[in-house]
């Protein structure tokens, strides 16, 4: 059986960790190459580092800043925030990012994933969809969730394995932030209708959520930013209880 994985996601913003509620009150949660660190060493599966001010500001993610934290970590990598062209994944995976993540840019051009698989393969390209419930039906947010889209979750999920991604990051905006659990009626509607892992992303309040998202909502993988940012949940210690729950995971 496939262990489930635990992801501490590095939201970057000026070149420092910061975390919000419903992707909006940013506040400092320190420094990414330090914190990449103390995760890789405490029992972090992989990380995401996310530059999401990138997108916003028409800039290319902070290259020179993943190249650090790539030289402090021995877990696979995300690296997302302002990719939109081969170029760009060129340049991110020459730095030392396992992985790279398009969001925006994959809805405004989704021949771009088509594009990105064949250069680099499927395991190197995650699509991250941040998505909002507005009138009982889950809709796609760009721009850090800031622009509404009319696209549907599951019809984009879809699509965008078909077009070869490999993993989907999905968040719920209605839930990040929020402490009160991941959204795993969506994510459960996500694992099911898809061959390929789902990463849940937004809610993680405390450990028994990791447990709920992984046997209700049929999760892949677990990412969470404040409750590791400011030690309220200890990596080793989530492993620990998922384990005695009957989660498969690398301890």
């Amino acid at each position: 059986m496939l262990t489930k994985r635990i992801i501490p996601c590095l939201d970057i913003k000026n070149g420092r960790t910061v975390k919000g509620v419903n992707f909006v009150d940013l506040r400092d949660a320190g420094d990414p190459v330090e914190l990449a660190e103390i995760y890789a060493e405490s029992g972090a599966d992989e990380l995401v580092f996310l530059d999401i001010s990138a997108t916003e500001e028409r800039r290319r993610t902070l290259a020179n800043l993943v190249l650090r934290v790539a030289e402090k970590v021995n877990i696979p990598f995300t690296v997302g925030g302002g990719i939109s062209a081969v170029e760009d994944v060129d340049v991110l995976l020459k730095n030392g990012a396992d992985k790279i993540s398009i969001n925006s840019s994959a809805v405004k051009n989704p021949q771009l994933i088509n594009d990105l698989v064949a250069k680099f393969g499927s395991q190197c390209i995650v699509v991250a969809i941040d998505a909002k419930k507005i009138d009982d039906n889950w809709k796609v947010h760009l721009v850090g969730g800031k622009v509404p889209t009319e696209l549907d979750l599951f019809e984009w999920a879809k699509e965008v394995e078909e077009r070869g991604a490999g993993e989907i990051l999905f968040t719920s905006m209605d839930n990040d932030g929020t402490k009160d659990g991941f959204a795993n009626d969506a994510l459960a509607k996500l694992s099911t209708s898809l061959n390929i892992p789902i990463i849940a992303s937004g809610g993680a309040g405390n450990m028994q959520h990791f447990t709920d998202t992984f046997e209700k909502g049929k999760a892949d993988a677990a990412l969470a930013a404040s409750v590791f940012h400011f030690k309220e949940i200890e990596i080793i210690d989530l492993k620990k209880e998922l384990k005695e729950n009957g989660i498969p995971v690398r301890l």
